[in-house]
């Protein structure tokens, strides 16, 4: 069950950086520090934003051409029976 938490005495800077990533995030400003909690505290379950971000950086990794697409089928066949 859920739990209510209220925070005393944060930081002006803190606030305004937690409500402007809310605002640009499109959430509420409690939604903004759980997830923010969260992705501090339980570093293992990544958000849609981290997952992308990962994606594009290995996307952006490989240069264009350097796999063909018997190099492809090969990768996808290894280790199968």
């Amino acid at each position: 069950m859920p739990t209510t938490l209220t925070l005393k005495n944060i930081p002006d800077e803190v606030y305004f950086r937690l409500k402007a990533s809310a605002e640009s995030h499109r959430r509420s400003l409690n939604r903004e520090a759980i997830v923010c909690l969260e992705a501090v505290l339980l570093p293992g379950r990544a958000t849609a934003e981290q997952a992308i971000a990962k994606a594009r950086a290995i996307r952006n990794s490989l240069t264009m051409g350097q796999f063909n697409a018997e190099d492809i089928d090969a990768f996808k066949r290894e280790g199968r029976p």
